[in-house]
């Protein structure tokens, strides 16, 4: 199932590890921070589980928002991909 994981964290170290360990989990990174990808909602539960602990009682704010592939097809959507805009800058 598709899953679209955003947060808002102000903890730096925090902020790369929870964009790690949503790329462990093999979502993609959609923006700064947000990522997406198709994954089981047992590794859902899992990522989210995992992300909140790195968070703590850390101020910032985590959300993972399932999304039936019906209302994912139908996104719209303006603009590059994030690693589309990334691969170019490092070339």
């Amino acid at each position: 199932m598709n899953c679209l994981l955003i947060y808002d964290i102000a903890d730096d170290r925090i902020r790369a590890k929870v964009a790690d360990a949503c790329l462990d989990y093999g979502l993609d990174r959609t923006q700064f921070s947000a990522f997406h990808g198709d994954i089981s909602r047992n590794h859902q539960a899992e990522l989210f589980k995992k992300v909140t602990r790195l968070l703590g009682k850390r101020p910032g704010n985590i959300q993972l928002i399932a999304i039936c592939e019906t209302d994912w097809n139908g996104r719209l959507m303006a603009g590059r991909p994030y690693d589309d805009i990334h691969d170019q800058e490092a070339t």
